[in-house]
This record gives structure tokens, C-alpha cells and sequence, in this order.
């Protein structure tokens, strides 16, 4: 059986003049879930052609697929098509993906962490903010299949009646989102997660999260609460909103996305205008992953790491000696190719590499955070 599960209609295959039927790599691609070259860097032994300015004219009349209007299009054959669907898909990888594991064996893993007691929590916060302009890697993985399950009714209590009181007056206040970024090592035991918060949030409090992320977990709640609500409750005092005051004509900052989920990588940039109160950061997440075909953690992650660098930018705005230059179109067609997004599946020997450089990154970050505070 092929291990990648299709998404969608099968693409449709056609016969070229020269006899031979093919498939449109793209269409391939998406089905298979791998967009944007991913299925040729999965399978490098797959045959593929650039089609002709005579075969794009046959293809269009056909009439089976859009395709013919992209201005490159990638033929696939069809027989090899149909090999990697019926599961034959590991004579067209290489080497050294056939003797890479694509999965990780867990019942051999340890079922308890021997854990030091003498070990002081650290963390890799910064207060300037600078940890928001880092890469973002993937979360704490979360604690499944444990045969529990614990509801929670600590934050509803028919017994007060002056409850709905509080709801309606929480919700009436404008919500001032933060980003928070948990990175730290306490014990031997390593957890990484983002997400944004409401500042002006006054009936779900840190040390609540705190609970729930130790739960969902499954983290010592003795050993995490209390460094996790710290933590969040000094990024919420170092966070500083944008002031309605200092909303200009065009403040435009260039935002990087860096974003690891899973076996998946994403990379981006583009120019966000500040001075705009209609630019939201998670109406773009939501619109930027539904037209690459992402979903899991990712629109929370993009939202995040947007509502970071823009309060890291809100901070140096007014100290920049660069502002960029203001522009009379929209649309322009240089370096375009820079400011596309770029989607990558990752090997596991590729996700172990950016791991280990954002370990060291992180003991950057620490070193300089002892140094200069």
C-alpha cells in the first residue's frame, strides 16, 4: 500500500501525438499532497519532460484540465503514476531514502524519563522581543492515547450567579493579542509551543493554561506550572501594543515565516503594512493555508509568528535608518521568485539537522541574554 493517503479526484491521464499518455505533474502533486516539486524531490527517479509549446496546444485541446494555462507545465508518465498509487513507489526513490526510516518505531521507547532534581528550569526569553524573529519549531508533541479523560469544569460554576455577569463584561473588552513563546528545559525534558494571548483576558489566567498545557502534555504539574505562568506572565508585562497615535501613512515591514510542523517546513516573506488597523494576522493565516493546502498547527503558528515580528518591528520602527521606499503599484514583478512561499517535506534526517540548529540557536540566545541583562 503506498504510505501517502490522496487527497481529491484522481487527475485524468491523456495520449500525446507521439503515443505516449502522461499525467500533469502538478495535478500528480496535488493529489498526492506533495505541491510545489515536492513529489519530484520525494521520488528523484520519477520520469518527467517539460512539455512543448505543441503539446501545451494538444493539452488545451483536450480540454481535461486548466493546466494548459501555467506557464511551465511538468509531464509525468502515466505508467510510473500508476506504479507509486499501487504502493511500488521505492524504485523511484534513492539510496538513501530507501535506507531511511520513514517512520520511528515507538514501542521501544522509553516509557519513563530519569529525571534530575538539581536541574534549574531555562529558558530562552528574551525581553526585546527577538525570539519572536527566530525560526519556529515544531511543538511539544501532546500526550495521546493515555485511556483518560478528564473534564474540566473549573472555569463554568452554575453555583455563581454573577458568572454571565463576568463573561459579558470580559467580552465587551478589546481584545490585545500577545504572542507567547515557550521555550525551555527543566529536568531533562525539553518543551517548545507558541500561541497568542489576550492581555485584557481576565477569566482564563495563566496559571490555567499553564495547567492545561501540563495536562495535555502530560508534564509534571509540580515541576512545569509554575515556570510556565512566569513565563507568560513577564512576556505579557515586556509586550508593548501598537498606539493609535503612531499609525502613519505607510509603515510596511518585511515579515519572514520559518515554520516547522511536523514532517513539513514552510518559508516565506512579505511586506505587511503596520499603519493598517484592517490587516489582520490570523484572517491572512487562514488565507495563506487554505490556498497551499495546510492545516494541523500551522494557522495558529503563522498567526503567531506574524504578531511577533510586528511587535518586535512596533518597537524599532521608529529607530530604523531604512525605511523602505513607498511605491506607486502594488504589483511588481521583481525578484518575484524571492517572494513566493516555499512548502518542503522534510526527511527525518533533515528535521533532526533543524533541530539541533535551533538547540543551538537557543543556547545563542541564552548566552546573550546573560551577557547584556
Amino acid at each position: 500500500m503506498m504510505s501517502i493517503t490522496p487527497y481529491g479526484d484522481k487527475p485524468k491521464s491523456f495520449t500525446l501525438s507521439d503515443g505516449g499518455t502522461y499525467f500533469i505533474g502538478s495535478e500528480v502533486g496535488a493529489y498526492l499532497r506533495l505541491h510545489r516539486g515536492t513529489l519530484y524531490k520525494k521520488f528523484p527517479g520519477l520520469w518527467k519532460q517539460m512539455a512543448t509549446s505543441e503539446q501545451r496546444k494538444e493539452i488545451q485541446e483536450l480540454q481535461l484540465s486548466p493546466s494548459y494555462l501555467c506557464s511551465n507545465i511538468m509531464l509525468v508518465k502515466a505508467d510510473e503514476v500508476e506504479d507509486l498509487l499501487n504502493g511500488q513507489e521505492e524504485k523511484y526513490r534513492t539510496a538513501s531514502q530507501r535506507d531511511t526510516p520513514s517512520k520511528i518505531d515507538t514501542s521501544i521507547a522509553p516509557k519513563s524519563i530519569v529525571r534530575n532534581n538539581t536541574t534549574p528550569w531555562h529558558s530562552s526569553q528574551v525581553s526585546t522581543g527577538q525570539q519572536h524573529l527566530e525560526a519556529l519549531p515544531c511543538a511539544h508533541p501532546p500526550a495521546l492515547a493515555k485511556g483518560h479523560m478528564k473534564v474540566r469544569e473549573y472555569l463554568y460554576s452554575f453555583d455563581d450567579s454573577d458568572h454571565y455577569k463576568r463573561v459579558l463584561e470580559n467580552a465587551e473588552k478589546n481584545a490585545d493579542l500577545v504572542p507567547i513563546r515557550l521555550d525551555m528545559e527543566i529536568e531533562n525534558i525539553k518543551l517548545r509551543d507558541s500561541f497568542v494571548y489576550n492581555k485584557n483576558e481576565k477569566l482564563i489566567t495563566p496559571e490555567m493554561i499553564a495547567e492545561v498545557l501540563c495536562e495535555d502534555l502530560d508534564l509534571p504539574v509540580s515541576t512545569f506550572l509554575t515556570p510556565i505562568a512566569q513565563n507568560i506572565h513577564s512576556q505579557l508585562d515586556n509586550h508593548i501594543g501598537i498606539s493609535p497615535d503612531a499609525v502613519g501613512d505607510d509603515q510596511r515591514a518585511i515579515l519572514k515565516l520559518n515554520i516547522h510542523v511536523g514532517n513539513q517546513s514552510l518559508v516565506d516573506q512579505f511586506e505587511w503594512d503596520m499603519s493598517d488597523p484592517n490587516n489582520s494576522p490570523e484572517w491572512f493565516a487562514e488565507k495563506l493555508c487554505a490556498d497551499l493546502g495546510l492545516g494541523g498547527e500551522f494557522v495558529s503558528a503563522i498567526a503567531y509568528s506574524i504578531r511577533g515580528q510586528l511587535a518586535y518591528h512596533s518597537k524599532t520602527y521608529a529607530y530604523s535608518e531604512s525605511p523602505m521606499p513607498k511605491v506607486e503599484c502594488p504589483y511588481r514583478t521583481t525578484n518575484a521568485d524571492e517572494w513566493g512561499p516555499f512548502l518542503e517535506t522534510l526527511t527525518e534526517a533533515e528535521i533532526e539537522k533543524k533541530m539541533r540548529d535551533q538547540d543551538r540557536n537557543t543556547r545563542r540566545m541564552r548566552r546573550l541574554n546573560n551577557t547584556h541583562f
